[in-house]
């Protein structure tokens, strides 16, 4: 009989996004080998309530199934929220960090949660770039591991659909016959760099490369948002990591109306998104580095390679786990303009050189970034806590 493992997750579909896709698959891998048992967060309830309510089922739960040996909880949000469990049980828990979730710039959560955090059995980081954070808070670098993040290898399957090119034309406006195409994706928050590269970088391209970029921007500010920027700017700030605030959003506004070749088509479906990245000729990531605020790896520049599109990255924070220089893509200095425009003039100089690099650099991820690759790294790290607590 497998092992019996218990997997505890708030960022699970139906709800879409980067973590709910690696929580789903995680799970998915680790129940071919474990018998998994799953507590996730689905949108039945108020997600406080169920937060509320966590400690209780969790107690319940392992009262049902006396035979689990293990404990994940996906996120280090959980591992606060389930402090109380180091002293009600001694299975091992496991941890996984992503990034803002332990360089969060509180300073209680630095100074009292981190400490009570490393008391967990064991860590793993979603990259290295994680798990030297980690190690500098006094994490035990005996029981902290990097397991990097996987992509959905499938994707470089889905057939190039040649209406894109027209429903670009027919519902954005947007003519890219001709054109050399850029291509960026995610929230407007400014680690990511958008509004610096439409000011700093677009300027320098010539008049036939376009930027598109993609994901939510709505132009009106909440009430919430309305209120966040009337208090002390520390404090804001930290409820804008929080709660993701679009913190770009302005400056991506006005830029857009300055620059002439470059479109946000806002949020866009998965088979849209797919077929943009197709067209494109590079996909672009101009991170920059802001105080607490990390990019802890950088899932979407895989999903674009493998629609068969180099990646141009910055140099920073967890980035490198997933863009491997020269491999499947290029990483650049963070907020040099002059750096980034010469690399892209160099690679759309000769499109045949770089449809070659695009190819190579597709295969490379596929090879080295499967959800399953992800899976067996949880499964080897679990392997040794489970172990280790049977001869206890």
């Amino acid at each position: 009989m497998p092992e019996e493992i218990l997997c505890i997750t708030h960022k699970y579909p139906p709800f879409i996004g980067g973590m709910e896709n690696q929580s789903y698959e995680l799970i998915k891998g680790l129940s071919g080998y474990y018998q998994t048992h799953i507590i996730a967060y689905q949108g039945k309830m108020n997600k406080f309530l169920w937060f509320l309510k966590l400690r209780w089922k969790v107690k319940s739960y392992l009262k049902q199934h006396p035979s689990i040996k293990l404990i994940h909880l996906n996120d280090g949000t959980l591992g606060v929220a389930m402090l109380w469990l180091q002293k009600k049980t001694r299975i091992p828990i496991v941890v996984t960090y992503h990034g803002l979730d332990i360089t969060f710039p509180s300073a209680f959560f630095q100074n009292k949660l981190v400490p009570r955090l490393r008391k967990y059995d064991g860590a793993i980081c979603v990259s290295e770039f994680t798990r030297q954070q980690c190690l500098k808070k006094g994490f035990n670098q005996k029981t902290t591991f990097t397991v990097n993040n996987g992509v959905n290898t499938s994707l470089g399957d889905i057939p190039f659909d040649e209406t894109i090119v027209q429903k670009l034309q027919n519902i954005y406006g947007i003519d890219i016959a001709g054109k050399n195409v850029l291509v960026s994706t995610g929230r407007p928050v400014k680690r990511k760099g958008f509004s610096w590269f439409l000011k700093n970088v677009m300027p320098l391209l010539d008049d036939n490369t376009i930027f598109l970029m993609m994901g939510p921007l709505k132009k009106e500010q909440t009430q919430f948002e309305k209120f966040v920027q009337k208090l002390p700017r520390n404090i804001g700030y930290k409820i804008h990591l929080l709660f993701g605030f679009p913190t770009d959003k302005p400056e991506i506004v006005k830029q857009l109306a300055i620059q002439k070749n470059a479109y946000h088509l806002g949020k866009v479906s998965d088979e849209d998104l797919y077929q943009i990245l197709s067209i494109a000729d590079l996909f672009v990531m101009p991170n920059l580095s802001f105080p607490g605020d990390v990019e802890g790896f950088g899932l979407v520049a895989l999903e674009a390679s493998m629609r068969g599109t180099y990646v141009l990255a910055s140099n920073i924070d967890g980035i490198p786990s997933a863009v491997i220089h020269n491999q499947n893509g290029i990483l650049l200095p963070s907020g040099d303009a002059q750096a980034w425009a010469n690399k892209i003039h160099e690679l759309l100089s000769d499109k045949n050189r770089l449809k070659i690099l695009s190819e190579k650099g597709k295969e490379y991820t596929q090879q080295h970034f499967s959800w399953k690759m992800m899976a067996d790294g949880y499964i080897n790290v679990f392997d040794r806590f489970i172990s280790l607590s049977s001869t206890k």
